[in-house]
């Protein structure tokens, strides 16, 4: 899709001021199809309280959170399909799920075959119609069962369960790199990181992969899938910050938090001299093992190497 940014007008801009406007994001004072402050400044507040990097564009990412946030579970039918179903509806049902233990796996609101047997358990144990899909039954299901039961998710519990069990040595364990590739510029830079970073992993004994090559820019969520294929241990991605964030990202969202990647960006962050920050991004969002994104406004070698000792000495403790 086009970009769309102050400036902008027609049906397109219109779209997006009323699904913000849905939101509770207001736009009163702003003419229908015209991206003028008001639009830009709610954009800005939708991407900050969801997560996105704040640039007030609405690009393919923005875009996408703005229509996964407009479902609310019980308002369509859930199930899993090709492309699969995605939004808060589906965060809803994940989260609800795991907190009283159908594990679904990553609250990602991505309606995949974890989620599916999630719900097909969950059905299977209330004396429900086995057909893995949600609808106002599950929904009013889940609801009265966490009236009674409040507990953390799996999916928290299985990271903290990763932190309490990591090994003494970082030997041996498979750690993705991935450089972000959004324009040339940043591609060269978080390049330069990457390999110093799998050089340092090397050197320590892991098992380090790039997640490109130093000439392709495959977009976020195939290099998130690539990494979930390989089924390796740590994801370690290296961004160039352009809007004053910089940070260590994890992923965090209304509905679930990654408590082993909290814990990497704490170890990252102060290493960095920097703030660990929840973040949505595909690579966090979209990859099951606990993920980083080191965000700076310029990436160098001693990035990458300060990067890999971090990591490394999360299992030395």
């Amino acid at each position: 899709m086009r970009l769309y940014h102050k400036g902008d007008r027609g049906e397109p801009v219109r779209d997006v001021q009323e699904r913000l406007s849905a939101l509770g994001y207001g736009l009163s004072s702003e003419p229908d199809g015209v991206f003028g402050k008001a639009t830009f400044q709610a954009v800005c507040d939708f991407q900050s309280n969801r997560g996105l990097p704040v640039d007030g564009v609405v690009g393919p990412e923005t875009w996408r959170a703005l229509v996964d946030a407009g479902y609310r579970l019980g308002d369509r039918l859930l199930y899993r399909r090709i492309p699969m179903m995605r939004g808060d509806d589906v965060s809803n049902l994940q989260a609800s799920l795991n907190s009283l233990g159908f594990d679904t796996g990553k609250v990602d609101g991505i309606f995949g075959p974890n989620t599916m047997n999630g719900v097909l358990d969950f059905q299977h144990n209330r004396a429900l119609a086995e057909d893995g899909i949600s609808g106002r039954i599950v929904r009013d299901e889940l609801r009265l069962m966490e009236m009674v039961l409040q507990k953390p998710g799996r999916e928290a519990v299985r990271e903290r369960q990763w932190l309490a069990t990591l090994p003494n040595t970082i030997a041996g364990q498979r750690v993705y790199l991935d450089p972000e590739c959004r324009d040339s510029q940043e591609s060269k830079a978080t390049w330069i990181a990457a390999s110093e970073a799998a050089v340092e992993l090397q050197l320590l004994g892991a098992w380090p992969t790039i997640s490109r090559s130093i000439d392709t820019a495959p977009p976020a969520r195939l290099r998130a899938q690539r990494a979930n294929r390989l089924d390796v241990d740590i994801v370690i991605g290296f961004l160039v910050d352009a809007n004053d964030e910089e940070g260590v990202y994890y992923f965090e969202s209304e509905y679930s938090r990654s408590e082993g990647g909290l814990a990497l960006a704490n170890r990252l962050a102060d290493r960095l001299g920097v703030a660990p920050r929840g973040k949505t991004i595909p690579i966090l969002k979209e990859t099951r093992s606990p993920a980083v994104v080191v965000a700076l406004r310029s990436m160098n070698r001693r990035t990458g190497r300060i990067s890999a000792n971090s990591i490394a000495s999360m299992y030395e403790t």
